[in-house]
């Protein structure tokens, strides 16, 4: 009981009413869902308004001293915060007391083991042929975090076999791995044969529904993304296969508008949080491993759309966004007239020939500051979204007789998606019936 309980209870914070929480072993994943569902309902209102596409979201008006607060931070301020959250919510408690909980509401322990055991189980760089280095190190990663193995290993949508061949080398019996992708699946296989490793990469459709899943495998995803890595979890479970230990990403891409609980207990809760795929998106807007190259260029691209968006409100004297489609990568070159000529194009607006486009550039580059800082209180919410979800899928493999561990296998420096669920079967219980298909 008490090892179920570290995985889930939290420590208290003084004034914090939600603290008053106490988690029964057999319901804590569920109860600590409702609760972080319960807080992102109370603040819907700061995370839900794109400040994007919003001049001046309503919690501006709602909270004018949280507004003054956000719009004083200088520059340095700014990049600190966006790195810890956890400080900005400490600062922003002071205009709205509720985010006290915040802390204590991501809080996750760590299932990584120590530094010496991650390098152990790491492939090293004389094998890790074509695997970027940020993947070596998330793999090794998540393969100390899931030792020991005792059942054969199926690692689903493998790419080409990166996890598979990490995970080999403490596997009892060879890995299977399926992937799709046919130039993938060659290139893995050839990677496995060369340098000696117990590997076979299948060319398999996982969303297929006649897809047979090998009897008592361990089922493993490092990242594999949105309905992918749902449908292992509900397809394992379907199998019930003894262990599934899965890395969630990129939980909007899906074929359905709104996310749809896979537990039966959250599905059925009245007052369940809808999430739409932009509510979604919101949880995996992090660019904290991307390089400064580009980071610097979304910049100036954001400012680009920004200056065309106060354009286009006046032009067409309606002031509501205009979504404008992916642009081309070259247009960085063109400068930010080339940029409006071409949005204006492909929402069917002519341009006058009197625009003064640098006016225009300086008000974009105005309004990203504002952005800036008001997205920077949206993005206290990433964390709680996606642990929202992925408690959701704790609930549910509960709910299908598994024990789950889920926690953080990596530094979110190494990957914002740093989190793992870790299931294994108990023995003799028999899987629930499905929310929904």
């Amino acid at each position: 009981m008490a090892k179920r309980l570290r995985f889930v209870s939290m420590p208290s914070v003084p004034g914090d009413s939600a603290s008053s929480y106490m988690y029964d072993p057999a319901d804590s994943f569920y109860l600590r869902w409702r609760e972080l569902n319960d807080w992102l309902l109370q603040h819907r209102s700061l995370w839900q308004p794109a400040p994007f596409m919003e001049p001046a979201p309503e919690w501006t008006r709602q909270y004018p001293g949280l507004a003054r607060m956000v719009a004083g931070l200088s520059d340095g301020q700014c990049e600190g915060l966006n790195d810890d959250t956890e400080r900005l919510a400490s600062l922003a408690s002071e205009h709205l007391p509720s985010l006290k909980s915040y802390a204590r509401l991501i809080a996750l322990p760590v299932l990584s083991p120590s530094p010496a055991a991650v390098q152990s189980a790491t492939l090293s760089e004389v094998k890790a042929v074509d695997m970027p280095g940020r993947k070596r190190l998330q793999s090794g990663a998540f393969a100390a975090a899931v030792r020991p193995l005792s059942q054969p290993i199926l690692d689903w949508c493998c790419g080409k076999g990166h996890l598979s061949r990490t995970l080999a080398a403490d596997c009892p019996e060879p890995v299977q791995g399926y992937e799709w992708n046919a130039e993938l699946v060659r290139d893995g296989n050839r990677l496995a044969a060369h340098f000696g490793d117990s590997v076979s990469v299948q060319c398999r459709d996982v969303m297929a529904p006649d897809l047979a899943l090998p009897e008592s495998v361990h089922g493993v995803a490092l990242h594999a993304c949105g309905d992918l890595h749902r449908q292992l979890l509900r397809r394992g479970a379907e199998a019930s296969l003894p262990r599934l230990s899965v890395s969630p990403c990129c939980y909007h891409l899906t074929g359905t508008g709104i996310y749809r609980p896979l537990s039966s207990r959250a599905a059925a809760d009245v007052d369940t949080l809808e999430l739409s795929r932009s509510d979604i998106r919101l949880a995996v807007r992090e660019t904290v491993t991307a390089p400064t190259r580009v980071r610097k260029q979304a910049r100036l691209f954001s400012q680009w759309r920004l200056g065309f968006d106060g354009l286009q409100r006046q032009l067409r004297g309606r002031d509501e966004y205009l979504p404008v489609p992916s642009h081309p990568p070259s247009l960085v070159h063109e400068g930010f007239a080339a940029f409006c000529h071409w949005a204006a194009q492909k929402k069917g607006l002519v341009l006058p020939d009197n625009i003064v486009f640098d006016h225009w550039s300086e008000f974009g580059a105005r309004r990203w500051q504002q952005v800036r800082r008001q997205e920077l209180l949206r993005h206290l919410f990433r964390r709680p979204l996606e642990l929202w979800i992925v408690l959701d899928y704790a609930v549910f493999l509960e709910e299908q007789g598994y024990q789950v561990r889920l926690g953080e296998f990596c530094d979110r420096d190494l990957t914002p998606r740093n989190l793992l669920l870790d299931a294994v079967r108990v023995c003799g219980t028999q899987p629930a019936a499905h929310s929904h298909p």
